[in-house]
């Protein structure tokens, strides 16, 4: 009983500083921290701009100049994640003798305000985002407002993963070129995240999970059920995202999409959703998605969940299982060996309904530096110092939350080690498995699509305003079909 009380302590630890990561307002606990700066309190958040972590990167004994480079990063899902940021900034910063300010910025920060922000002239030199690889990043480079990165490719760019490195590849509509506008920093793929141990209760094992389509996902219905018939526990089966607030409906639905061969731009970005099997295909999707919350079957309030919480409820065992393109979840216990390595599940999407394997779509985290940067020498130093293999492979081993985007990294035992089952399954769906881009590699008028959230705004129409899906996949046809002709 006692070790079981301190499992669940253990737990109850990491799920606070999963919250404390991602929702945090403070400055980070950094020895450098200048104290003489201090954050403004209320402006920035309020109007959903980044915030300052006045993290000044102060290290240097003899600075060459009093240039300071001005760096915007994802807000970490954890304390490690953070971490390894700093100190790769600490290193370039000794090597270089130049000064770094980091600024923080959570994901909950839409990417449009984000914009208004750029425009306001105050850009920084380097950028690097998650979410906005897919809804920002697209539109920049169009617009001409990146720097070509080219030289900072082209020194590894025989050991990037192929996919990968083409994701950075942009058309620039101002200089009428297609090039390098993005340095590839990480990658991911969406995967299930289970309780082992909770299906473990009803006699089952992760080899019983079936790979069928339909009984992938009947499967989790009846281990609930199971759960709350045998042993009392009433918990939700299926944790899909259904809120326009959070990037993690659309990955998922994008997902839903691909496994129904619903194919909506060809290889050249041309928008397909005229063609009456596309509609069709879309409609069915929409269908399949929403039944699962019209059922009881997803939490209600997945309608309102922001960036991290399908993580929050899952790491709470309020839901079996949940989505999730990245390793964010196992990073939050990390520190719990038995719950990390026993006790959380991980397994791939199942085969595609009609027998086929699963196509996974990937995601790609990218550094950019703004044509309007004002140390952009110094940015691509900066990129050219991360983008050593073994720079990078370490930072992206610290960072705990995603995978590599140089093929020669997977030589790392780390990455394929079967004793860390979430390690091992991200690896094998991203080096063994058939995967493509995400749509807006092909065309920035489909970040659009992403931006607004088409999708999940077609879903909240179904679930909250009782329309059909034949109506919702018409309405959301009609929008992604006015976006794509503004880009003409």
């Amino acid at each position: 009983m006692i070790k079981k009380l301190l499992r669940y302590c253990v737990v109850a630890i990491a799920i606070f500083m999963l919250v404390i990561a991602c929702n945090s307002d403070t400055q980070l606990n950094n020895t450098q921290i200048d104290k003489s700066r201090s954050r403004p309190k209320g402006r920035r958040e309020a109007s959903g701009l980044p915030y300052r972590s006045a993290y000044s990167g102060d290290f240097a004994s003899s600075p060459r100049s009093n240039k300071v480079l001005q760096i915007w990063w994802d807000k970490g899902y954890s304390p490690e994640e953070d971490a390894a940021l700093q100190k790769l900034v600490k290193k370039w910063s000794q090597k270089t003798g130049h000064k770094v300010e980091i600024d923080f910025y959570t994901l909950d920060q839409r990417s449009e305000k984000l914009q208004r922000y750029l425009q306001s002239g105050a850009a920084p030199d380097v950028f690097i985002s998650f979410k906005t690889e897919s809804t920002l990043i697209p539109r920049l480079a169009w617009e001409g407002k990146l720097i070509d990165v080219t030289s900072i490719i082209e020194p590894t760019k025989e050991i990037y993963e192929p996919k990968a490195l083409a994701t950075a590849y942009y058309y620039n509509n101002v200089e009428r070129k297609r090039s390098y506008y993005a340095v590839p920093i990480y990658r991911a793929g969406l995967h299930i995240y289970y309780w082992k141990d909770l299906v473990a209760k009803t006699g089952r094992t992760a080899a019983d999970i079936p790979q069928d389509w339909d009984g992938f996902w009947q499967f989790w219905l009846d281990v609930a059920k199971d759960l709350k018939n045998q042993h009392q526990q009433d918990i939700l089966p299926i944790g899909l995202p259904m809120s326009v607030e959070t990037g993690d409906t659309y990955q998922a639905f994008e997902y839903i999409l691909e496994a129904y061969n619903v194919k909506l731009l060809d290889e050249e970005g041309n928008l397909l959703v005229d063609d009456p099997q596309v509609r069709q295909g879309i409609i069915q999707c929409l269908d399949w998605y929403t039944q699962f919350y019209l059922q009881g079957y997803t939490p209600k309030d997945a309608v309102d969940w922001n960036n991290a919480a399908n993580n929050h409820q899952l790491l709470n065992r309020e839901i079996l299982t949940t989505t999730n393109a990245t390793l964010s979840i196992p990073a939050a216990l990390r520190q719990d060996s038995n719950a990390y390595r026993h006790q959380l599940g991980i397994v791939e999407l199942p085969n595609k309904p009609n027998g086929e394997p699963m196509r996974h779509i990937f995601l790609v985290e990218q550094a950019v530096i703004f044509d309007d940067a004002k140390h952009p020498e110094l940015a691509k130093d900066f990129l050219l110092y991360l983008t050593q293999p073994k720079v990078i492979n370490t930072f992206v081993k610290e960072s705990l939350r995603l995978s590599p985007v140089y093929i020669s990294a997977y030589d790392d035992p780390y990455w394929t080690n079967p004793e860390d089952p979430h390690n091992s399954t991200a690896t094998k769906t991203l080096t063994k498995s058939e995967i493509r881009p995400i749509y807006p590699a092909n065309s920035p008028a489909y970040s659009i699509v992403l931006q607004e959230n088409i999708w999940g705004q077609s879903l909240e129409k179904i679930v909250l305003n009782n329309i059909t899906a034949e109506q919702a996949a018409d309405e959301a046809i009609a929008r992604i079909k006015e976006i794509f002709a503004e880009w003409k």
